[in-house]
């Protein structure tokens, strides 16, 4: 495992070569900066249509919705509702974390089917799945074989799937972490996996391994800084003590298609405030 001294010293080179060397810096035919609409849970559903007005308007193009249920939809809203206060701001629901939580563990399929139908009425590329509840993170094995299960669905639906990490599945569990068990036994061709950047470096490990390790498989990034002060908390983009810009430059090798920014607490001055700041530092320097 790498180690954060490592880790640091080797992002800072690399970060070192992509300004000495422009050819490898990422470039994208459109600037579509994605949001993890969870970042702004607070105010999300006191007035859903402000809330997405003020996204579009901080120059975010595309959205990860969070948060659906069988009984609420999405804060009340029924996907074809969101969908049109979606299309009215340009904005793009690539992407939707959906809890699937009773078919991973238990076969349940009721979950999943809603999360379909959902994730197709609002045109998701991506149906991800954003947590594992404590209780069933001894089997990583069982996981993968669901995952690959919800795959298959999501396929016939004409959705992917991916996977979306904390820092859990990072500890090793007699030899191998439940990470690696999920890289290796689930199907490239039904999953992908969702790379939370400031979850991996905060585990201790390095990004650009993982993409060396497993080109392609990273078709969705979040992109979360860190608080210099206090690893606990979250910053607005380029406020904080990760580097993106190694991250970026490899994102042939990872595969993203892809990311968003999240940020979950720590708002400088306020949410919207920072998002806005992340949006132009990831404008202005990093794309």
């Amino acid at each position: 495992m790498v180690t954060r001294r490592n880790f640091i010293i080797n992002t800072g080179l690399a970060a070192t070569a992509v300004l000495a060397s422009p050819s490898f810096a990422f470039t994208m035919d459109k600037k579509e900066i994605g949001l993890q609409l969870y970042t702004l849970r607070d105010e999300l559903p006191k007035d859903v249509k402000s809330t997405l007005d003020k996204v579009a308007k901080a120059g975010y193009t595309t959205v990860e919705t969070y948060g659906f249920s069988i009984k609420d939809q999405f804060w009340g809203l029924t996907p074809i509702e969101l969908k049109k206060i979606l299309d009215a701001n340009n904005l793009k629901a690539v992407s939707g974390h959906y809890n699937l939580g009773s078919f991973l563990y238990d076969g349940n399929l009721e979950e999943v089917k809603a999360a379909i139908e959902a994730a197709k009425i609002l045109k998701n590329e991506y149906l991800t799945v954003p947590w594992v509840e404590e209780p069933f993170r001894n089997d990583f094995h069982k996981i993968a074989a669901r995952l690959n299960e919800a795959g298959k669905m999501c396929v016939a639906a004409g959705l992917k799937l991916a996977y979306h990490n904390h820092d859990f599945e990072f500890k090793k569990q007699d030899g191998v972490t439940g990470y690696e068990i999920l890289l290796k036994e689930t199907d490239k061709n039904l999953v992908s996996f969702e790379l939370d950047l400031y979850w991996v470096v905060r585990s201790g490990n390095d990004p650009l391994q993982l993409f060396k390790e497993n080109p392609g498989r990273f078709k969705l990034w979040h992109v979360k800084d860190m608080d210099k002060v206090n690893p606990a908390l979250n910053t607005e983009i380029g406020s904080g003590s990760i580097d993106f810009r190694p991250f970026f430059a490899a994102a042939k090798q990872s595969g993203m298609i892809y990311f968003f920014v999240e940020q979950e607490n720590n708002y400088v001055p306020n949410a919207f405030e920072s998002v806005k700041t992340s949006c132009n530092f990831i404008s202005k320097k990093i794309i």
